[in-house]
């Protein structure tokens, strides 16, 4: 049976989906965006804020299913501009340990509200 997980600590979903979904022994994060969860407003004053609140907003989520950030075992990177991995993978690096997660990073052309990155995973629970 699908569990939905709900926290005020995230965002609310900006439309018909769950913040997550958990199924079995596994969790399913909606991909984050750096939407402030209080005010509802994009932090976007630049690139490393942005990244930083993607990745708090994703550890609120998995926190809330009862899971956590050693536990994700696959993420998923969307970036408006590839150009970007660098200093985003940098960011990454300091909310996971060894073994890392499994994942991949691509470029989209738009995101929702104009974000420059997007982060989904997968987590144990």
């Amino acid at each position: 049976m699908n569990k939905p997980i709900e926290t005020a600590n995230a965002p609310k979903p900006i439309g018909p989906y769950s913040q997550a979904i958990a199924f079995g022994n596994l969790v399913w994060v909606s991909g984050c965006i750096a939407l402030d969860a209080h005010s509802g407003a994009m932090v976007d004053e630049n690139l490393t804020a942005e990244t930083h609140q993607v990745l708090k907003n994703l550890k609120a989520i998995v926190e809330a299913s009862g899971s956590s950030m050693s536990k994700i075992v696959k993420t998923t990177i969307y970036l408006t501009d590839m150009g970007s991995f660098t200093a985003v993978n940098e960011i990454y690096g300091q909310y996971f340990k060894n073994p890392y997660p499994a994942r991949e990073t691509v470029e989209v052309a738009a995101l929702p509200k104009g974000a420059r990155v997007e982060i989904s995973c997968v987590a144990s629970l």
